[in-house]
């Protein structure tokens, strides 16, 4: 029996595959010349292969209404990349390279004003409040119920001395458990080296001193605006 992409998946399937053809097409010069792959053709359609496999395997934690949707659907497409180069012998490290240096790439197609006007709106007051209550949801158990497979967290103020303007602290990551369900925890940290760039693109400083992928107790992740040229 065929498996079954969540019908909220399904609508932007489109998009998502369009998003990964073009990383590849980004990506094709660092798989030939780092990963030293060179049937790139026969790359590609693995790769494309294995989205169709983490298409149905990706959680359903509340469509449009979750912020967490859009993380998945951004960044969930990185573990096919992965788990293809990693059957294909490329390290760890190589790996995270030529997906950190290709969403960077993909991000900055974006036109900047665009880029910053989104990084304003992450940082504004009303994104705060909503942060805050979707925090809050997050951590009943009527939410982790209908939805065990998203991320647990805090809003994080700002006390005296510190120079973050917010944070937050994942308790649960919707990644980690991707991960430890499919036994992608190898490749997980990979997938977390990438927020560093999607936050600067758009004038966010993130800064954060461990992950749960890492095995500490949560992520902290502390926020605050980029100087403007």
């Amino acid at each position: 029996m065929a498996e079954i992409i969540h019908p909220f998946y399904e609508s932007h399937r489109g998009a998502m595959e369009a998003a990964m053809r073009h990383r590849l097409d980004l990506a094709e010069g660092m798989l030939r010349e780092r990963a030293h792959l060179s049937e790139i053709a026969g790359i590609r359609q693995e790769v494309m292969d294995e989205f169709e496999i983490v298409l149905t395997q990706m959680p359903y934690v509340g469509g449009a209404a979750s912020r967490m949707s859009d993380f998945f659907m951004r960044l969930m497409g990185f573990m096919a990349i992965s788990r293809v180069l990693r059957r294909h012998g490329v390290s760890l490290s190589v790996i995270g390279e030529i997906e950190r240096e290709t969403y960077k790439a993909q991000l900055l197609t974006v036109p900047e004003a665009e880029r910053l006007a989104s990084g304003r709106q992450f940082m504004s007051s009303e994104n705060r409040a909503l942060l805050r209550a979707q925090a809050t949801q997050s951590a009943t158990k009527s939410h982790q119920k209908v939805f065990p497979e998203d991320f647990v967290y805090d809003f994080v103020e700002p006390g005296p001395g510190d120079n973050f303007e917010f944070g937050i602290d994942y308790k649960a990551c919707g990644f980690c458990k991707f991960a430890a369900r499919h036994g992608d925890k190898d490749i997980l940290p990979n997938i977390c080296g990438l927020d560093f760039d999607a936050y600067a693109t758009r004038g966010i400083h993130l800064q954060r001193t461990q992950t749960l992928a890492g095995g500490a107790s949560h992520c902290n992740f502390r926020f605050s605006r980029l100087p403007s040229d």
